[in-house]
């Protein structure tokens, strides 16, 4: 991540979008921890308070949650703008598939896992009649 100094949009609005896009592709996926404000701070040489407004900004939009001394991680479950709910689930599989490759498992298994799952899901929420 890099903040442009001579940019007319503040460094907190900057390191906002730059997460938010991060997370958007890929790369941060839910549940995944992001660095502490003061970590990321250091990290980009701005100050603890620019770092922890971008975070709130984050939180405020369903893009973060604090978990209080766990720390603050991307949301379970992310914002989505109309218009966008496919692609959002299109790059919700690939990341579940890309996950599955890092265990080791190829695409027969994550989506034997999927079939799992649902019918896990399905079979809890039966209520006999």
């Amino acid at each position: 991540m890099t903040i442009d100094r001579s940019a007319p949009e503040p460094p907190w609005r900057q390191l906002a979008a730059e997460i938010r896009r991060l997370i958007e592709r890929g790369r941060l996926l839910p549940g995944d921890r992001v660095p502490t404000v003061r970590g990321l701070a250091a990290q980009l040489d701005l100050a603890p308070n620019t770092a922890a407004r971008a975070y709130r900004e984050l939180e405020a939009g369903g893009w973060l949650v604090g978990r209080g001394r766990a720390g603050t991680f991307v949301a379970d479950v992310l914002p989505v703008r109309p218009g966008t709910a496919e692609m959002a689930l299109v790059r919700a599989a690939d990341a579940y598939l890309r996950r599955a490759r890092q265990l080791g498992f190829d695409e027969r298994a994550a989506r034997a896992a999927i079939g799992a799952a649902i019918a896990a899901k399905n079979s809890s929420s039966d209520t006999p009649t």
